[in-house]
């Protein structure tokens, strides 16, 4: 017992003595700083030609005032000189002496050698130091705590980063998860409920596309902090790996998939360089097709001059389309610039081949006011106007340079060898090349542009009715998005005249009046085309009609939109091959006068002429108002080009267009739009069989026409209701009559469609 007594009385004054207190504080001191990345990595040579490094308390963040340093003296002798002092109870404690500041003016001047190179050679930092004042050891050693401090700085943010970024991801998993658990299927007609909006589905894409990036950023962070726990623990000193160190800490970047900024750029400018070679070389890399008239990549060429590796065994899985077209359009350089490189502006651009496009990261931001040397990530979901195709959804870096004062190139690639697993295997399907568009000044408000469209597709199935015009690249080929962006330059051209004549402008009295039904007309076709694409935004479903056709169907409710009827939507869309010609069918169903033959929807009666209002350089490029009944107005948007014809219409109430049509806002007017889609069928040189009329044969060569009809209708005005199989029967049964009809209108049998 006494032994134990006498143990516990020496435990206590040992740990009560105030040498041990000076010794404890001295360590929390030390460990505290360390945490905090701010000690001093002393380097020092025990003359067996190894370096090793001691810990000094030495605080050399800029943010905390002027860096301190030991004094020429301190290092005299390889070692630290300290003072003996005596402290409380009359112990002995070892002090070391005061550090020296530096000044201001010596800090500025290390610090832009610092930028230049974190790591200066001897040569340089004995220049500093005569430069400076200081010895060259004390140049050496602020250095080497700049150093430390920017690795501790960058290690402490990562981190945060990946623990911010980790959290976000756990948050939209969460919320995909209690989105999912909401779909479920309609058991009266077995489409998909009803119980979620539009809105729901713009934001489970969004979050679905929000979510591959933050795997990617995840596992970036994760790759970068190995980096930098590695560096730490094993340091070199060599001058190469002094600089790849470097590199890794102070140039990573953390924007894409964990690739480094050096990397994507060098990807870039050499997609640049082959853009512009695609877009200006003729044969042999490009031959023109004598049937067809389009342009053909011979692959032979291309390998050997992009010294591209023959991997003809990948190209055997997967199936590539290279395309190329030119075109003049009625636009500015630079506005047609700022409509590529903002996401909204290029979807407003291509409303009927851009079902969503998002601007995911951006790498470097340009300069401001031309957007010259802007590198961003980039999404898109790529449709067709029929739930027969599926989309294709891109990720790809967008590049903008100015090649010269009148010329500009806007470059897609999509990055290679990026880890599948970091972002949906879905999403991989599609696969840019280098691709684009050089845009060159033509003066007067023209600019000419020409567009290579180089993509590598996984091998899918495809709907035999547009087989064809998928596999030679029509459906989605350069041919196609110049078309599509003539159109749409010449509708901006239109909207915007003070000038147009009376017989392309009748009905409407005021331009504002004209400007207002143009806005509507737009809104509507935008509509119609989000409605009857194979999107994600719509959950398709099967069903057979009477006769045996497949009709898709779907559904959707509307919460709070003025711009669509409040309740639950029905879909439905049926698409077939008929033997005429694409321009013959097109006109056929925007012809007022020949309304009544197919249409099963506001009945058989002839409609009057109210207004019409010209929007482009073709005649059939119009937006027309009709009187149906004194109740019920029809308004009617068609546009035409070479690869792709719509026409749109919708009921409108009379009150709300006649405002419509005195220059008051559009946007809260009621419309629900119905039309056609119409495509070229990809075969030319098919003869036809049967033209407009039964007893009328034709000569011409042309191939025949794809259409798809869309029809939707308010099932219930309760947005809570589900559609039951009553209303999918009558959406059904109107999209069959309208077929049925227009097959009898232009003389096509059965067996020929």
């Amino acid at each position: 017992m006494s032994n134990n007594n006498n143990r516990l009385a020496f435990t206590k004054d040992f740990f009560s003595s105030p040498a041990l207190s000076l010794t404890l504080a001295g360590i929390f001191r030390r460990g505290e700083m360390a945490e905090k990345g701010d000690v001093e990595m002393e380097e020092v040579d025990d003359g067996s030609g190894e370096v090793r490094r001691d810990d000094a308390a030495e605080v050399s963040s800029e943010n905390l005032g002027p860096v301190r340093s030991r004094s020429d003296d301190d290092f005299e002798g390889g070692g630290v000189h300290e003072e003996n002092e005596e402290g409380d109870g009359g112990c002995l404690v070892k002090r070391r002496k005061k550090y020296h500041r530096h000044t201001t003016e010596q800090i500025r001047e290390m610090e832009a050698l610092f930028k230049e190179s974190p790591h200066p050679d001897e040569k340089q930092r004995q220049q500093l130091s005569k430069r400076l004042g200081l010895s060259p050891r004390q140049v050496k050693f602020w250095f080497q705590n700049r150093r430390t401090q920017i690795k501790a700085i960058q290690e402490r943010h990562e981190n945060t980063l990946l623990k911010a970024e980790m959290e976000k991801l756990r948050e939209e998993n969460k919320a995909m998860r209690e989105l999912t658990k909401k779909k479920v299927g309609c058991p009266n007609c077995g489409t998909a409920n009803a119980a979620e909006d539009h809105t729901a589905f713009t934001t489970t894409e969004q979050l679905r596309i929000k979510n591959a990036k933050l795997k990617a950023e995840v596992e970036k962070l994760r790759a970068a902090l190995g980096k930098h726990s590695q560096s730490s623990i094993s340091p070199s000193y060599s001058s190469g790996n002094d600089q790849e160190a470097n590199r890794n800490c102070l140039d990573f970047y953390t924007g894409i998939f964990g690739l480094e900024k050096s990397r994507i750029m060098e990807r870039v400018h050499q997609a640049l360089e082959e853009l512009k070679t695609m877009a200006v070389t003729n044969e042999p890399l490009w031959i023109r097709s004598i049937e067809t008239g389009r342009e053909i990549l011979n692959y032979d060429e291309y390998l050997k001059t992009f010294h591209v590796k023959n991997s003809n065994a990948c190209w055997l899985k997967r199936h590539i389309e290279a395309s190329r077209d030119t075109t003049v359009v009625f636009m500015e350089p630079s506005r047609l610039i700022q409509s590529f490189m903002d996401e909204n502006q290029w979807k407003e651009m291509f409303p009927s081949m851009i079902s969503k496009a998002a601007t995911i990261d951006v790498i470097c931001n340009g300069e401001v006011a031309n957007w010259n040397g802007a590198v961003q990530l980039m999404f898109v979901e790529v449709q067709l106007l029929t739930p027969l195709v599926p989309t294709r959804e891109i990720y790809f870096i967008r590049h903008c340079k100015q090649l010269d004062a009148e010329l500009w190139a806007i470059v897609d690639v999509s990055i290679d060898n990026v880890d599948d697993t970091n972002i949906d295997a879905s999403l991989m399907k599609y696969r840019k090349r280098p691709s684009g568009c050089i845009i060159k000044d033509e003066s007067n408000g023209h600019c000419k542009v020409t567009m290579v469209e180089h993509l590598e597709c996984e091998k899918t199935k495809v709907h035999n009715l547009y087989r064809t015009i998928v596999n030679n690249g029509t459906a989605f080929g350069a041919r196609h998005w110049m078309a599509t962006l003539q159109l749409q330059c010449e509708r901006l051209a239109f909207f915007m005249a003070t000038n147009i004549p009376i017989k392309d402008s009748t009905g409407v009295a005021t331009l504002a009046g004209r400007k207002s039904i143009l806005k509507l007309a737009e809104r509507m076709s935008s509509s119609f085309s989000q409605a009857v694409a194979a999107s994600s935004y719509q959950t398709w479903t099967k069903v057979v009609g009477k006769t045996g056709e497949d009709i898709r169907v779907c559904s959707r409710k509307n919460l709070s939109d003025p711009g669509e009827p409040i309740g639950v939507i029905l879909c439905a869309v049926f698409s077939l091959w008929l033997p005429v010609p694409p321009h013959t069918l097109f006109h056929f169903l925007r012809d007022e006068a020949r309304r009544n033959e197919w249409d099963a929807m506001f009945g058989g009666d002839k409609v009057e002429s109210i207004a019409n209002l010209a929007k482009g350089q073709d005649r059939g490029n119009s937006t027309r108002g009709s009187k149906e009944s004194s109740s019920m107005w029809i308004l009617q948007d068609a546009s035409t080009n070479s690869s792709e014809s719509m026409v749109v219409y919708s009921g409108v109430d009379v009150s709300g267009m006649q405002s419509v049509m005195t220059g008051c806002d559009s946007g809260s007017l009621t419309i629900l739009p119905s039309g056609f889609s119409i495509l070229p069928d990809g075969a030319e040189s098919r003869s036809l069989l049967i033209t407009r009329q039964k007893d009328h044969k034709s000569s011409d060569t042309h191939g025949g026409a794809l259409l798809t009809a869309a029809v939707q209708i308010v099932t219930d005005a309760s947005p809570s209701a589900k559609p039951t199989v009553d209303s999918v029967e009558y959406v059904k049964s109107i999209v069959c009559c309208t077929m049925k009809n227009i097959r009898s209108s232009l003389g096509c049998c059965e067996d020929d469609c």
